[in-house]
């Protein structure tokens, strides 16, 4: 198959499933299904080349040590296939014996989808599943892991479209993401983190950009935590897919219970890509006061937008020697008064190394903008009391509600990082202390004018959308500030 027959292959159960359950709910049932097809047709051929090795020892080709994975008598794909009645039984008991014959790799990986209910899933409806996913073999001789990893971005791609407002939960616009790895260049044998990681996509593109440039990614330890169950599952199943096996991602809140931890503290990392949940309200303020991990360094966020601790998380988490960070974020972060004490404080610990502004639409189902906030510990010399801003908010394709950074995009940003100086209307290096006196605001527009800015004539549209953007979020959070204060009274 080509690769766009492949995804076509792929997409095509969803078709099955219209009409029977919501859209945002096909990533829990297509995913689970679609792995057990491939580890299964993996499974035969490594079966058939070590029967062919051992000049058909039946014994000896169902050695583990001749397998990625273990699937028990009963729960291959075939013996699924059989089933005409209680199918979704059959999968269900299926999916648990093969994760509880691969414990170390496979636990929990299928998630926690309800198989059983007919209601929902007709003996009919899964039985159509299974016989679509049984018309091609999904081998590594069949379909390479390359070709098979890119289909299975594809599917995510396509779930984040049907999903509506859960999109942004477990996807990130891929030319973002490819624009974060390249600034972060993680390099072999680095630990690389995502503490908000969705499916997989920031840290499986760090590995794949060391791929793309001939270098060994297999020796990228990669990390990750995400507090929803089946988009967990989607990381984990994403790595496999794309051949990738040295891998931790763990289900969990991060906030409140930070899973990777070395010697009593927080394990640090060398590079860290996050795209965090904005504006959540519901988390536990009063332990942040003081936090056993010491993640309060700048300060304690208010209880209506938890920001700025998931920003000091990300900073506690950084190797003190070399750790970088990039995270995406509304532009919100960068002004808003009732974080001025924090934003103040990490740009007196002179980590911030780079804004980035980015335009409207790159968050999936959200009009807002974007941008990139990037630190640094142990900044390089000529970085050291600096900060450069970038302003690409015109650097962007728009297509219906999604934008995207075309290739000349992202290397037009990229370059100006790289180079760290000022480009006329698009980037400046400004003295972290001239951003302190401007009231530690990092408003990328505060620096980077436009000509028509500057003599305050002949103003775009775009410019004005911006301003009153800025201004509208500036009322809501004093707004919410005030909302909160009279309800403690």
């Amino acid at each position: 198959m080509t690769q766009q027959e492949l995804e076509k292959y792929l997409w095509g159960a969803a078709t099955a499933l219209r009409g029977t359950i919501d859209a945002g709910d096909y990533k829990q049932y297509i995913f689970p299904l679609l792995f057990l097809k491939r580890i299964c047709d993996v499974y035969d051929e490594e079966f058939e080349k070590a029967l062919k090795d051992s000049d058909g020892d039946l014994e000896y080709a169902a050695f583990a040590e001749n397998h990625h994975f273990q699937i028990p008598k009963g729960a291959h794909w075939n013996d699924v296939r059989t089933k005409t009645k209680n199918v979704g039984q059959g999968l269900q008991n299926a999916m648990r014996a093969i994760e509880k014959a691969n414990p170390d790799t496979l636990y929990g990986i299928f998630g926690d989808a309800n198989w059983t209910n007919k209601d929902r899933l007709s003996d009919e409806t899964l039985i159509n599943l299974v016989e679509h996913y049984s018309k091609h073999k999904l081998s590594i001789a069949n379909v390479p892991d390359d070709k098979l990893g890119n289909a299975y971005e594809y599917l995510i791609k396509q779930f984040a479209d049907d999903s509506g407002h859960t999109a942004a939960e477990f996807y990130t616009n891929r030319t973002v993401v490819k624009l974060m790895t390249m600034i972060m260049n993680p390099q072999p044998g680095e630990s690389v983190y995502d503490p908000t990681c969705g499916s997989g996509g920031l840290l499986l593109n760090c590995a794949l950009h060391l791929k793309d440039e001939g270098k060994e990614y297999r020796t990228l330890k990669l990390y990750g935590q995400e507090i929803n169950l089946i988009t967990s599952a989607i990381a984990r199943m994403n790595m496999f897919m794309h051949g990738i096996e040295e891998f931790s991602i763990v289900r969990g809140d991060t906030l409140a219970n930070p899973a990777f931890l070395q010697n009593d503290e927080l394990k640090t990392f060398n590079v860290i890509l996050a795209n965090p949940p904005y504006s959540i309200k519901a988390w536990d303020r009063k332990v942040f006061e003081s936090d056993p991990w010491g993640r309060n360094l700048w300060g304690t966020p208010p209880q209506g937008c938890a920001d700025y601790a998931f920003q000091q998380h990300i900073q506690k988490s950084l190797d003190p020697l070399n750790g970088r960070s990039i995270s995406l974020w509304p532009h919100g972060i960068l002004f808003r008064d009732s974080e001025a004490e924090m934003r103040r404080a990490m740009i007196e610990n002179d980590v911030v190394d780079c804004v980035i502004g980015l335009g409207p639409n790159m968050f999936y189902n959200s009009p807002m903008e974007a941008c990139l906030l990037i630190t640094k510990n142990n900044k390089e010399k000529k970085k050291k009391g600096k900060i450069l801003f970038i302003n690409a908010v015109r650097e962007v394709r728009q297509e219906k509600s999604i934008a995207y950074l075309d290739r000349v995009h992202i290397d037009k940003i990229f370059s100006a990082y790289k180079s760290y100086k000022e480009i006329n209307e698009f980037s400046k290096v400004v003295d972290a202390k001239s951003v302190l006196d401007n009231d530690g605001k990092l408003a990328i527009n505060l620096y980077v004018r436009k000509k028509t800015e500057e003599t305050n004539s002949n103003t775009t549209f775009l410019d004005t959308y911006e301003n009153w953007q800025q201004s509208s979020e500036h009322l809501r959070d004093s707004m919410k500030a005030l909302f909160e204060t009279l309800e403690m009274k």
